[in-house]
C-alpha cells in the first residue's frame, strides 16, 4: 500500500471525525479506510487511533504523527503547484478556521459566494473559540481578531475597529441605575462569557493614569456561547461583555445598550492569517483576493454602525 495515500486517509479520518466520514469523503469503502489506518500503524509500530464503533481518538504517538503527516502532505501539494507554475487553477480542499460568530455570520456568506466562483475548490470551515496553530492543525487560512504577536504568518488586514463592549438591556439599566465607571460594575449582575473573563474584566487606565482598571465579580450566569450571553442580557439577566460586532444588530434595534464605551481599550484589528508557504497556492491566493475586500466592507459597515450608536449610550439609561 502507498504510504502517502494512507497518510491522506489518516488525515481525512481525523478531519471527518470517523472512519465512516472518511469513507464518504474519499469515496472508498469503510474496509479500505480501516486497511489504510492499519497499514500505517503496522508501518510505524504503534497504535495511532483508539477506535470504537462510534468514535476515534488520537493516541499520544498519533498526535505527533498527525502533525508530521499534515506537514508532509502540505509540502507535497506545494511542490506540485510549483512544478505546474502559474498555470495551475485553484483546486482542492481549503481549510479555514474562524471564531464561531464571525465565522458563521460574516465569513460563511463570503465562503458561499467563493464556492460559486471557484467550483474546483472545496472548503472545510472550522468554527473554533480558541487560537489555532495553523501549521500543526493543517489550516490554510484563519480569521483572527487580536493584536498580532511577531510571527512568520502572513497577515492580510481586513478590519481595524472591533471593540470589546459591555452591554445590557434598557430595562435592566433603568432598574439598576447609571454605570459611569468600571468600579460600578461590582454592584451589578454579570453574565460572563468564558472567553472574556470568568471573574474579572480589565479596562483602560483612567485619564491621567497608566494603571489598568480591573473589576472583580461573581457572575450570576456563566456561558461559553456568544448567543447565550446575548440572549440572557437581552432578557435582563445582567451585563455581558462581547465584541462590538457581536451586539451591533441588537444595539441598533434597541434590545441592548452599551455602557462604559470611554473606558474600553482601543479597538482591535482583524486579519486573515496564513502560513508563508501556502500564500503561493492558487486556492489560498484566490480566497485571500476574493474574501479580503468583502470582509473589509463588512467589518467597516459594522464599525460605522457601532460609531453611529455610541452617541446615545448613556442618555437612554
Amino acid at each position: 500500500m502507498d504510504r502517502i495515500d494512507a497518510m491522506k486517509v489518516f488525515i481525512a479520518t481525523l478531519d471527518e471525525g470517523s472512519l465512516a466520514g472518511a469513507s464518504r469523503r474519499l469515496l472508498r469503502s469503510p474496509a479500505a479506510i480501516s486497511r489504510a489506518i492499519a497499514f500505517l500503524e503496522a508501518h510505524v509500530g504503534v497504535e495511532l487511533l483508539h477506535r470504537t464503533t462510534r468514535t476515534i481518538r488520537l493516541s499520544e504517538p498519533g498526535e505527533r504523527y498527525a502533525v508530521a503527516c499534515r506537514r508532509i502532505l502540505t509540502e507535497l501539494e506545494e511542490a506540485d503547484i510549483l512544478a505546474v507554475g502559474e498555470k495551475s487553477a485553484p483546486r482542492g480542499v481549503l481549510t479555514i478556521s474562524a471564531p464561531p460568530i464571525s465565522g458563521e455570520d460574516i465569513l460563511r456568506p463570503i465562503i458561499d459566494d467563493f464556492l460559486d466562483a471557484y467550483p474546483s475548490v472545496s472548503i472545510r470551515l472550522l468554527l473554533l473559540d480558541r487560537t489555532v496553530n495553523l501549521v500543526e492543525e493543517g489550516v490554510d487560512v484563519t480569521l483572527r481578531v487580536a493584536q498580532l504577536p511577531d510571527s512568520s504568518l502572513i497577515a492580510t488586514k481586513v478590519g481595524s475597529e472591533v471593540r470589546r463592549v459591555v452591554a445590557a438591556s434598557p430595562e435592566y439599566l433603568r432598574s439598576r441605575g447609571k454605570i459611569e465607571q468600571p468600579s460600578d460594575l461590582a454592584a451589578h449582575d454579570i453574565v460572563a462569557f468564558t472567553n472574556f473573563g470568568l471573574d474579572s474584566w480589565v479596562f483602560a487606565p483612567a485619564p491621567g493614569s497608566s494603571i489598568s482598571r480591573t473589576v472583580h465579580f461573581t457572575p450570576r450566569l456563566t456561558v461559553n456561547s456568544v448567543r447565550a450571553a446575548k440572549g440572557s442580557a437581552i432578557r435582563g439577566r445582567g451585563l455581558t461583555r462581547l465584541y462590538s460586532y457581536h451586539v451591533a444588530e441588537e444595539v441598533r434595534d434597541g434590545k441592548l445598550k452599551v455602557v462604559l464605551a470611554d473606558a474600553e481599550y482601543p479597538a482591535l484589528p482583524v486579519h486573515l492569517l496564513t502560513p508563508p508557504g501556502r500564500v503561493s497556492m492558487p486556492k489560498v491566493r484566490a480566497f485571500l483576493d476574493f474574501a479580503a475586500p468583502r470582509l473589509r466592507a463588512e467589518f467597516g459597515r459594522l464599525a460605522n454602525e457601532a460609531r453611529g450608536l455610541s452617541s446615545f449610550e448613556y442618555s437612554e439609561q
